[in-house]
């Protein structure tokens, strides 16, 4: 199984240095992925329920800086050569398609084919608000999206018709390395996110997935699979736990998942972001090979 590591864009992980050694670092102890996830906005008070904890609350200052995680992954990129990079994820229906086709594929280009696309429908009201984008239909805008951007990467020039957006023969270049298609993973835990994943993704990224509960929703991703006329193994399955030990990574591949992901924050000492990296590899890594 392939381990991850989601560590980067926010708090100490939104600095320059500490980016630089944590996929230095992370790259050097055999991690497979970097990973980065995205809020353009944060508010004090939300009244939006954050799915990915008991309590419905982000465990993210409101004032914490977080950093895109398309610039944040091309730095990454460039002080690295082999590491693979995946947004985890980015909220696609508040940004405009074109403009993420085109980011998506820079960034592609500027690692050498080492990008993913995770994307997400979202969840918070406030933020959608704030950008100017109606909550209502993000899935759907979310899909829609999708299919404009792989239209953009594979086709040229470009055209395409939809409920949220619609342009005719453009050209929007680069194109993405491995053949006009970039992988995209669908982020999310529900029965919505995994019917995204087996019939318009590459792949599935479940956040803060209870050790327990990860062959049940794979089941689901299989069910779904079969539906779209697809098999599980077609699909990147990567989990983050919010439980769990490395003792339980065998039944977690027996289940389907071909990656996990470490999510933790790096320390606010610099020269102690190498030894951090490492016992992360120890104690998942050892344990996943």
């Amino acid at each position: 199984m392939r381990v991850g590591l989601h560590a980067l864009g926010i708090g100490d992980g939104a600095r320059p240095e500490v980016i630089r050694a944590v996929a230095t670092a992370a790259e050097a102890q055999g991690f497979a992925r970097l990973w980065c996830g995205e809020h353009v906005v944060l508010v004090d008070a939300p009244a939006s329920r954050y799915p990915y904890s008991a309590d419905g609350r982000i465990a993210v200052p409101a004032d914490a800086d977080w950093l895109d995680p398309l610039l944040a992954l091309s730095f990454a990129a460039a002080v690295t050569s082999r590491i693979e990079l995946a947004t985890g994820v980015l909220l696609l229906p508040e940004h405009n398609p074109v403009v993420v086709a085109k980011q998506a594929a820079t960034l592609d280009v500027l690692s050498a084919g080492r990008f993913s696309l995770g994307v997400g429908a979202g969840w918070s009201a406030e933020e959608f608000a704030a950008l100017g984008v109606p909550f209502s239909g993000r899935g759907r805008r979310t899909d829609e999206y999708l299919a404009a951007m792989r239209t953009l990467w594979s086709e040229e020039p470009a055209s395409f018709e939809g409920e949220f957006t619609r342009f005719e023969a453009i050209r929007v270049n680069p194109k993405p390395l491995r053949g006009g298609r970039l992988p995209v993973l669908a982020g999310g835990n529900s029965d919505t996110a995994l019917r995204r994943a087996a019939t318009v993704a590459d792949g599935w990224y479940g956040f803060n997935v209870r050790a327990a509960d990860v062959p049940g929703r794979v089941a689901v991703l299989v069910e779904e699979c079969a539906r779209a006329g697809r098999r599980l193994d077609e699909l990147t399955v990567a989990v983050a736990l919010s439980d769990g030990t490395p003792e339980q990574l065998p039944e977690l591949a027996a289940a389907g998942v071909t990656e996990l992901v470490v999510v933790d924050a790096p320390p606010a000492a610099l020269g102690e972001v190498a030894a951090w990296v490492a016992g992360l590899a120890r104690t998942w890594i050892r344990e996943a090979n």
